[in-house]
Parts: structure tokens; C-alpha cells; sequence
């Protein structure tokens, strides 16, 4: 048995971030000790790892706990209610990594257009820029 700062340290992280995981329903302590303590197994050791595992790799709150809704009954689920659930994710990344690109392309742009020199601010085009320009106007032509 694991007491809250014992677990926390295995894992490398804090003891608030177990309670919040508990508050969310991800982790439970198997028991509590007469002091009022709590007390993880080695179940719940496994389970804080697979949570772990599951944020570093960009899922949320609520996506974890659906995968782990299908690991504990995982002989009454199939692969493809996860294979769906990670091909949603994956959608959603790459519309983030596109509108990041577009972002970037139109920074690049925004910081080409300037001189960046000792100039008063008066004239500068990149206030120009943001102050007239729709956000499409800034995108490069190869985009629209």
C-alpha cells in the first residue's frame, strides 16, 4: 500500500495532482487508513501510470476517462471503440497543427513587412497591418 505522497513520488508528480484526479473521478484510494489517510494498491499504481501515459500523448480529462471506462471492461469493448476514440484525437491535432501553421505563416508575414528599425512607431506596418486588415488579408496567397 501507497500513502498519497508515497504514490505522487513514484510517479513524479504532486499530491494535489492525484487529488484533482480523484475529484475527476480518474482515481480512487482503495482504502483509507485509521488515520484518515489514503491508501493506493498496486492497482491504483497501475491506473495512475495509464493515466499518465494517456496525457502525455495529448488526451484530456474526459478522453481518459473514457479510455478507461473501455480498460476496465475491456472484454465487453472492442479495439475499435478505442482506435475511434484515437483517430478523433488525432483530427483534432492536425486542425491544431493546421491553424498553428496559419498562425505562424501570418506572423512571418506580419515581421517580413517590417522594417524593424529605430523608427518611430507612427508608420509601422505591423500596427497598420492589425489595425486594417481582415485576419484572411494576412494570409499568404498560396492559402486562399
Amino acid at each position: 500500500m501507497f500513502r498519497i505522497g508515497e504514490l505522487a513520488n513514484r510517479h513524479g508528480i504532486n499530491t494535489d495532482t492525484l487529488r484533482f484526479y480523484e475529484k475527476h473521478g480518474l482515481l480512487q484510494p482503495s482504502a483509507r487508513q485509521d488515520n484518515g489517510y489514503r491508501a493506493y494498491n498496486q492497482a491504483d499504481d497501475q491506473r495512475l501510470a495509464f493515466i499518465l501515459r494517456a496525457k502525455s500523448v495529448g488526451f484530456s480529462l474526459g478522453e481518459i476517462a473514457e479510455l478507461l471506462s473501455i480498460e476496465v471492461d475491456k472484454a465487453n469493448r472492442v479495439c475499435s471503440d478505442v482506435k475511434e476514440l484515437v483517430d478523433e484525437k488525432l483530427v483534432k491535432v492536425s486542425e491544431k497543427i493546421a491553424e498553428l501553421e496559419r498562425f505562424r505563416q501570418s506572423l512571418q508575414i506580419l515581421s517580413d513587412g517590417c522594417c524593424g528599425g529605430p523608427h518611430s512607431a507612427e508608420h509601422c506596418t505591423i500596427l497598420q497591418a492589425l489595425e486594417s486588415f481582415e485576419p484572411d488579408d494576412m494570409q499568404p496567397s498560396y492559402s486562399k
